[in-house]
């Protein structure tokens, strides 16, 4: 389980346009379907991931908890499902389910999406905030496969919670770890 961290886009940057289908609802998925949230939180997951099986739970607990609130969340997976079946929309479908995730699942087949946010790994963060400016990127919390720190999504509640009470975002951001992004042969970002 070769260690891969994020890129961390630059603070400021603009949402990344994308139009992706949402492996449950088959309905499109894009920046404009939250438009009238406060923020909107991407993650890039994937399922076979032992980063993401690690955090899996924090993350339906992080679509019920703000499900209420003025927050948009959405899920992509970027990963190869041709090499890395189990991360295909079918089992991301099951995945999601088996959850009761709240937010939108995406699959991202060109790869496109996940090179246009430069997501490196998986899982990977970021949160735009009224503007579609991004004011977090990085990691969930410290809490690792094997370093026995609790999973609680300490980091990304923080960003969250400032941004819906308007609050400055700290600029004390770190990077997310977790398995790179599984690029098809020859698709390779320069950033990989």
């Amino acid at each position: 389980m070769a260690l891969k961290h994020s890129t961390m886009m630059p603070l400021g940057t603009r949402i990344p346009d994308f139009r992706l289908p949402d492996v449950v609802s088959g309905q499109m998925v894009s920046p404009d379907h939250f438009l009238v949230k406060q923020c909107v939180l991407v993650m890039f997951i994937c399922k076979h991931c032992p980063y993401v099986v690690h955090v899996k739970e924090e993350l339906a607990r992080l679509g019920k908890d703000y499900e209420s609130k003025e927050v948009g969340i959405v899920a992509i997976c970027s990963n190869d499902a041709t090499r890395y079946p189990d991360d295909a929309p079918e089992q991301l479908r099951t995945m999601a389910k088996q959850l009761a995730f709240t937010f939108p699942v995406c699959y991202d087949e060109s790869q496109q999406t996940a090179k246009d946010f430069a997501a490196a790994c998986t899982p990977d963060f970021f949160l735009f905030d009224q503007d579609r400016k991004l004011v977090y990127r990085g990691q969930l919390d410290e809490s690792r496969p094997g370093n026995n720190w609790p999973v609680t999504g300490k980091d990304v509640r923080m960003a969250l919670d400032a941004v819906l009470s308007e609050r400055p975002v700290s600029s004390d951001q770190k990077p997310s770890a977790g398995c790179s992004i599984k690029w098809k042969p020859g698709n390779e970002p320069t950033f990989a």
